[in-house]
């Protein structure tokens, strides 16, 4: 990929947009192409499990009743829906168990923002999946450069949720690209969506933070078809005067749209997610089970716990007592003891209310401490342990490094998949789609694929 050298000369939007309508297929290395296929895997897989979440349920009873043309599928359901429909549901059952991937650029979810839209236009439109997998890169690409440019005051000092802000251009860029739109109507597609961005860090541990990635997903989709049919919006979306910047972030750096990411692509430093809970919680988990092996710890002889993290995530994941499995996967205190304790973080069910106040583990998180940092990786994490003989332990642990095996990546996600999607869709089915994704930028069409995780 061409690295963006006229940002000042032609308007940061208009760049955007132009680096993400030329993108072609040829274009993208092997090895990425490779990471955006286990995106679309691991995307299938979270939304195929969320397809049973009652959020789900609820947003589909709603948009059932408003009906319209069935022309795209749904995860785990035999019916179809609108294009939008599909995408708004989808989008908010791939994310209801926030299990689906990162990416610190953003920073957010990008897969769930993006593809509820863009397969649910495939469907719509017959598209190849060489031309999906295209649209797909071109919308991660450019999401993660405007997260960049709006960083970190958007997160962080805001409190905007990314996957729903930023996520909204990325759907929008990609359903454009998959529609051919001209330059005109690409940067309108932009000023569509972002017109619409919105979603606050506030609804964290409550059915509105799904609903964010499926907004997104929804706003970029008709943003792009609204463009295509003529819809008129500003070009220079991101830059200009009560603009996107400067009306959701104290920072603007135009400059950093045009860095080179590292390995060439930002989609290969996506972040995959092997506990089923916030990704702020991820490195103290992984910190405190290294403890727990290499000393073989019983929860028992814990008398206290120090848990060294960035500062920002007392404002992402820091629910003292959780009640609820939702609340659950925002509580780093909790997600410590869970690792501590030995409890399966990687398993669905963990997240439920009775694992959530169980006298046991509740007692070993409120011997957890936070101390919250500045200056430090928001993915970094040291817990120090006083055991009840005085004896003292550390560990660190920063899950904000991807993967650099991307074979060892691909068997990685395909035991996750198999976790997810088997029970909910029998063993053959559920082998059907892995061959499916692995095969994707050679399908003519994606409605087999399709099909094969609905009902």
């Amino acid at each position: 990929m061409n690295v963006m050298t006229d940002v000042q000369s032609k308007g940061l939007t208009q760049s955007l947009a132009e680096q993400a309508r030329t993108l072609r297929f040829a274009d993208i290395p092997d090895e990425t192409r490779e990471w955006a296929r286990h995106c679309v895997l691991d995307y299938i897989a979270c939304g195929v499990a969320g397809a049973n979440d009652e959020l789900t349920g609820i947003l589909l009873a709603e948009l059932r009743e408003q009906g319209g043309r069935e022309s795209a599928s749904l995860f785990g359901q035999v019916e179809r829906l609108p294009a939008a429909s599909a995408a708004l549901i989808n989008g908010a059952a791939s994310h209801a168990l926030d299990f689906d991937d990162v990416n610190l650029a953003m920073p957010g979810h990008p897969s769930v923002a993006i593809l509820p839209a863009l397969l649910a236009l495939a469907e719509e439109r017959g598209s190849s999946g060489a031309d999906v997998l295209t649209a797909f890169v071109a919308g991660y690409e450019l999401q993660c450069r405007i997260g960049r440019v709006v960083a970190p005051g958007h997160y962080n000092v805001l409190g905007f949720h990314a996957t729903a802000t930023i996520g909204s251009f990325g759907a929008a860029a990609a359903c454009a690209h998959l529609l051919d739109l001209s330059q005109e109507k690409f940067v309108t597609a932009l000023g569509i969506a972002g017109t619409q961005a919105a979603g606050l860090k506030s609804m964290f541990g409550t059915m509105c933070k799904p609903l964010h990635a499926g907004k997104a997903a929804y706003h970029g989709l008709m943003a792009a078809k609204l463009a295509l049919r003529g819809f008129t919006g500003r070009p220079d979306i991101i830059e200009c005067q009560q603009g996107f910047a400067s009306t959701h972030s104290p920072d603007f750096h135009p400059g950093r749209a045009s860095e080179t990411p590292k390995h060439g692509w930002y989609i290969r430093s996506n972040l995959f997610k092997y506990h089923a809970a916030c990704y702020m919680v991820h490195a103290s988990i992984e910190a405190s089970r290294k403890l727990r092996e290499q000393y073989g710890l019983i929860p028992d002889r814990v008398e206290q716990v120090r848990v060294e993290i960035e500062e920002s995530c007392d404002r992402i994941c820091n629910i003292q007592a959780p009640r609820t499995g939702l609340e659950a996967k925002f509580s780093l205190r909790l997600a410590t003891a869970m690792g501590l304790a030995d409890v399966d973080t990687g398993r669905l069910s963990t997240y439920s209310e009775s694992v959530a106040t169980q006298p046991e583990l509740v007692r070993l998180r409120d011997k957890v401490n936070l101390d919250f940092r500045v200056g430090v990786p928001s993915t970094f994490a040291k817990v120090e342990i006083s055991l009840t003989d005085g004896t003292k332990l550390s560990a660190t642990h920063d899950a904000g490094i991807p993967a650099t095996d991307t074979a060892d990546q691909g068997r990685r996600l395909e035991k996750k998949f198999v976790g997810l999607v088997e029970p909910v869709l029998g063993s053959q089915r559920c082998q059907a789609l892995i061959a499916g994704i692995g095969d994707f930028d050679r399908l003519e069409d994606l409605n087999e694929l399709m099909r094969l995780a609905g009902a």
